[in-house]
């Protein structure tokens, strides 16, 4: 026999459900505002107290009307709201099976999907994923086996909110660690999302793949193009991600291709240059837009991250000496279309010619003693001072440090880079008619 206390509690649940179940959308979306602002942060044990041990009869409800109305829009946010209060309760893993078993991690995904719906409401069903991907390893094999890691990389690309793409972010970053089935996926997921055209998703998917890296263990051959291209973008906080990331891939099984790519980024492609002159000629604010060339800004940045490579590890500056860097750096310097390029290559080359004394040789003798002096005394502002014709002898070089390297067996694995006197005078006579490295 139940108690009169309890019957008062069951009829109270039974007229409560009665009027939901009768109710119109008006009265429906009152109803959820009253529930949201007495119940947000209840424990589990608290709802059902709340409900008479019946909060499951109105979960049940809740999720039925968002898999009937969610294509509408209609209170989407209050409802996902009063959905997450039972899914985050304390002690309330019973609430989160019964949402996933009638199909509650589908809904929340093509929420993401849908043009029409308002980017508040599919925050909140960002914030539901999270919810059921930190309950534990199988919930997030779910979200993945549900097709979960595309729709959400694609709304991260989409999303105009940057309050909301952090919420991605901390979402993906869940769906990476403790899933081992599926991490690999997600992986390959936000490399594919690199290339999107929006800054603030770029920069949010630089960090994560930087915290997923360690995952995954392996470097994805892709990500070396996609990185690449990164560098190219005029937004600082995205090149500065990516530099950040190409410092953590050098020491991966990419290494190799991503140093070529960073060397052959610092001559661009005659066909990409070529495109700009006809315009220059009869347009002169063309001018005033190169310095936005994608090409352009990858040269800048590439110089810049070769620089920062150098400096942190001396084997690296070894092996970009083997793929032509010098030669390289200098016809960066000779590019007069864009000034950027030529301090930072600059900057570049003279950590080089310090730290090795065969380069400083080479270099000398390929700009000539007035070039070189000018270059010796401020590297920085060099760009400055130069005339047409030294821009020309910069860009023309034939440095090549890398044949002379391989005439005295060094490998690309070598400790130290400097030839004794007598190397010097055997290397003179092989390579007198060279202006190399």
């Amino acid at each position: 026999m139940t108690s009169i206390k309890e019957q008062a509690a069951i009829s109270r649940l039974l007229s409560f459900l009665h009027q939901w179940d009768n109710a119109g959308k008006v009265v429906r979306s009152q109803i959820l505002n009253n529930f949201i602002e007495n119940n947000e942060g209840k424990t589990g044990p608290e709802l059902e107290q709340e409900f008479s041990q019946g909060a499951s009869l109105f979960l049940i409800r809740l999720t039925t009307w968002l898999r009937v109305t969610y294509m509408t829009g209609f209170a989407l946010e209050k409802i996902l709201r009063s959905i997450g209060i039972f899914l985050s309760a304390v002690s309330s893993n019973r609430y989160l099976i019964e949402f996933l078993e009638i199909g509650g991690v589908l809904s929340l995904l093509e929420i993401l999907g849908l043009e029409k719906i308002k980017e508040e409401d599919k925050k909140e069903s960002i914030k539901l994923l999270q919810i059921i991907a930190d309950a534990g390893r199988k919930y997030k094999e779910l979200i993945c086996e549900s097709y979960g890691v595309r729709a959400i990389a694609e709304f991260l690309a989409q999303s105009k909110s940057e309050e909301t793409q952090e919420e991605v972010q901390i979402l993906l970053d869940s769906l990476v660690h403790g899933n081992p089935k599926y991490q690999n996926q997600v992986y390959k997921g936000l490399i594919a999302l690199l290339p999107c055209a929006s800054p603030k998703a770029q920069q949010l998917t630089l960090q994560t793949l930087r915290m997923t890296q360690p995952v995954v263990g392996m470097a994805h051959p892709s990500i070396v193009d996609c990185v690449l291209k990164v560098l190219g973008t005029m937004h600082l906080e995205v090149q500065y991600e990516a530099v950040e990331l190409i410092k953590d891939l050098v020491y991966y099984d990419v290494r190799l291709p991503l140093l070529k790519g960073l060397v052959a980024l610092l001559i661009p492609p005659v066909k990409e240059t070529s495109k700009l002159q006809p315009k220059i000629l009869t347009d002169t604010s063309i001018l005033q837009l190169t310095t936005r060339v994608p090409v352009f800004l990858q040269q800048a940045a590439a110089a810049k991250t070769i620089g920062i490579l150098a400096r942190s590890q001396l084997s690296l500056a070894e092996e970009m000496l083997h793929l032509r860097v010098v030669h390289s750096l200098m016809a960066a310097m000779g590019n007069t279309d864009h000034s950027n390029s030529q301090r930072l290559a600059s900057l570049t080359l003279e950590f080089f010619v310090k730290t090795f004394p065969v380069v400083e040789d080479h270099v000398r003798k390929s700009m000539g003693e007035d070039l070189y002096q000018l270059f010796q005394s401020n590297p920085e502002e060099l760009y400055t001072k130069i005339d047409s014709i030294q821009a020309d002898i910069l860009a023309a070089n034939k440095v090549n440090v890398s044949e002379v390297l391989h005439l005295y067996g060094v490998s690309s694995r070598n400790s130290r880079l400097s030839l004794d006197p007598g190397d010097k005078n055997k290397e003179d006579h092989h390579t007198h008619s060279e202006n190399t490295e």
